[in-house]
């Protein structure tokens, strides 16, 4: 967050802007003292470039004003308040410390709905650039909610950052159409629903891409299986080719590779007794065959 978006806080010097919270500010200028805080703190923020310093100086400008607000003085300083709590947001986003703004905002303002509009939309675009727009969506919806603030003219500007760096990135789609029933002007109201409509199609749309099966894996699971059916018509082909050759031989041969196979397959030992009755099956086996096919019905019926 560092060197990103940098307020110019030498800007604030003895100013008071129109920003409000969701109380009356009063028009009395700052205490002097006061001002010379907001003063300082600017310097640190940007002359100096010391954060630490600058968050310290803030802090005791805040602790003063809540003090006084206590008591029911100053109340003309509420808009002194908030310039500091935006140099001191600034300071902590420049430290990587912005997971401490909203805690160290409510220790001032106690209450997310008296947040001034100001210090809210600079929440909402910190905890956005961050990617983190979870951490303010409580935050931000109760303050729009709040009917004290339905009547500030920012509530629509405030409602479409709301809507467009929180709700839509989140897919609240339900709470930004209860959202966009708040908006007071018709126009906006038609606006936000085209948004949030236009934003759900958007969604659906990616996740009917994502379900789709990509071509490029079906291409090569095709290509895969013209592969493995290749080589199997292959080996088909061989083994037609193997059982052709050995129906060709002659017969006694055929009958010798057979018996060559069965003992390197089945590994018979010969000198094991346990294999003798096997060879003897076997050459009893031949012995028939032989005199079948030699028999002299078979040659005389062969001759003739």
């Amino acid at each position: 967050m560092k060197n990103e978006g940098t307020i110019s806080a030498l800007g604030l010097r003895g100013c008071v802007g129109s920003l409000r919270s969701s109380e009356p500010v009063g028009l009395a200028p700052p205490p002097s003292l006061l001002q010379s805080l907001l003063e300082e703190a600017a310097d640190y923020l940007v002359v100096h470039r010391n954060f630490k310093a600058c968050l310290e100086t803030c802090q005791r400008g805040c602790e003063r004003l809540g003090s006084c607000l206590q008591a029911e003085e100053c109340e003309d300083s509420k808009d002194l308040k908030c310039f500091l709590c935006v140099v001191g947001i600034q300071a902590l986003a420049e430290m990587d410390r912005w997971r401490e703004v909203l805690s160290w905002l409510l220790q001032y303002y106690q209450v997310p709905e008296h947040l001034p509009p100001k210090i809210l939309e600079l929440c909402i675009l910190l905890y956005s650039k961050v990617k983190e727009p979870q951490a303010i969506l409580e935050v931000a919806s109760n303050w729009l909610r709040d009917p004290a603030n339905r009547d500030l003219p920012e509530h629509g500007a405030i409602f479409e950052l709301h809507l467009f760096r929180v709700l839509l990135p989140l897919h609240c789609w339900t709470d930004a159409e209860d959202m966009a029933g708040l908006c007071a002007e018709e126009e906006q109201r038609q606006a936000a629903s085209q948004a949030i409509y236009t934003a759900r199609q958007q969604q659906e749309e990616n996740l009917e891409e994502t379900r789709e099966p990509d071509p490029q894996k079906e291409n090569q699971g095709g290509t895969f299986c013209r592969k493995l059916l290749a080589l199997w018509k292959l080996l088909r082909w061989l083994l037609a080719s193997v059982v052709d050759h050995l129906l060709s031989l002659p017969l006694k041969r055929t009958f010798l590779i057979a018996l060559i196979l069965c003992l390197l397959v089945v590994r018979f030992d010969p000198a094991c007794p346990s294999s003798l009755p096997f060879f003897y099956k076997l050459a009893h086996v031949f012995y028939r065959i032989r005199g079948t096919i030699f028999s002299p019905c078979y040659l005389s019926s062969y001759n003739l």
